[in-house]
């Protein structure tokens, strides 16, 4: 197949992005596909490029300033303009936050009919953002961490939350913009912080226990993973910088908590409308109880991402998890 990776951007999630999307095309080709790697922003990106985005990694410190997305317009000029990348049998989307990750660009693909992978537009809007999800997640009763929006007062904190609390941006990814706020001392500095989100603030009860992953793919869950963190947050540094979490796949836990966070997980993946693959984020607290932290429309794709550590864990190489992932997208638009 001829097959676009679309990759990087303009949103903070950029480098990512990049990593991701380098990792794929390499992966494809192994698979034998012909690949184009296209950068939303500069373009198509040369083999020497590929090829020290992949030995770069993705970067153990997060972007230290905020970058806001105008990459994705009103039409797909920056791919029609391109004879290569836009002769695509179909696109693998790895961009992640802005554009690429929050619908827009999934619903221009819908209009001009080529297969794209991962969720379409409505899934993608709703697993993106965080309040809209988790309300529908409630709804359904799967239990997700209370919650305020804005900047609450430290009195409604106390009676509606406790402390501490997380505070996140509404529709962030990659761990960014997330901090543990412990007590009502810290909440103004917290509050002016987060004023530089550009975006609406999620504070969030903080939930004590083990975390967990779960991927889904093709309307499967594949093995549960544990992460367990060196901070009190699986924050951007413990993601990324070496030695700073464990991900542990399969999760050593009992046949029934792996089969409740699975049963859970796809749940979420069809009350959120995703399609495809995604990941699904939980926390257990000591006495069992499960909660639901988000789903992730597109997660990270590079070989050491968890869902290819999921999927690895489940028997499949990164090289056919990203060949099937791109034959799903086929196989839906043809369906």
């Amino acid at each position: 197949m001829k097959i676009t990776v679309l990759t990087g951007g303009e949103s903070d999630e950029r480098e990512v992005s990049l990593a991701s999307g380098c990792q794929i095309s390499a992966a494809l080709r192994e698979r034998g596909h012909d690949v184009v790697v296209f950068d939303t922003v500069t373009g198509p990106l040369s083999a020497a490029r590929e090829q020290a985005i992949r030995a770069e990694g993705v970067p153990t410190v997060p972007p230290g300033t905020l970058v806001r997305d105008r990459v994705v317009g009103g039409d797909l000029s920056f791919l029609r303009d391109d004879p290569v990348a836009g002769a695509a049998d179909v696109y693998f989307l790895a961009l992640h936050g802005g554009g690429g990750e929050d619908g827009r660009l999934q619903a221009l693909l819908e209009a001009v009919g080529t297969p794209y992978t991962g969720s379409g537009m409505v899934g993608c809007a709703l697993a993106m953002d965080k309040e809209l999800s988790k309300r529908l997640l409630r709804d359904a009763g799967i239990d997700t961490p209370d919650w305020l929006m804005g900047e609450p007062s430290r009195a409604e904190i106390e009676a509606r939350l406790g402390w501490p609390v997380v505070v996140k941006a509404a529709c962030g990814g990659s761990s960014l913009r997330l901090e543990l706020v412990h007590g009502p001392a810290e909440w103004p500095a917290a509050v002016e912080r987060s004023r530089a989100f550009g975006d609406r603030v999620v504070v969030e009860a903080f939930v004590e226990g083990r975390e967990f992953t779960v991927g889904v793919v093709a309307g499967e869950a594949l093995p549960v993973g544990e992460i367990i963190a060196e901070h009190e947050l699986f924050d951007y540094e413990c993601k990324y910088q070496p030695g700073m979490a464990q991900e542990i796949f399969p999760a050593d836990i009992d046949a029934a908590l792996a089969h409740r966070l699975c049963r859970e997980a796809l749940r979420a993946h069809d009350v959120l409308r995703l399609d495809d693959y995604s990941r699904v984020d939980f926390m257990v607290t000591a006495d069992g109880r499960v909660y639901c932290l988000e789903a992730n429309a597109l997660p990270g794709m590079t070989a050491n991402s968890l869902l290819p550590r999921a999927a690895a864990a489940a028997g499949s190489s990164f090289p056919l998890l990203c060949e099937r992932i791109a034959m799903l997208a086929v196989e839906r638009r043809m369906s």
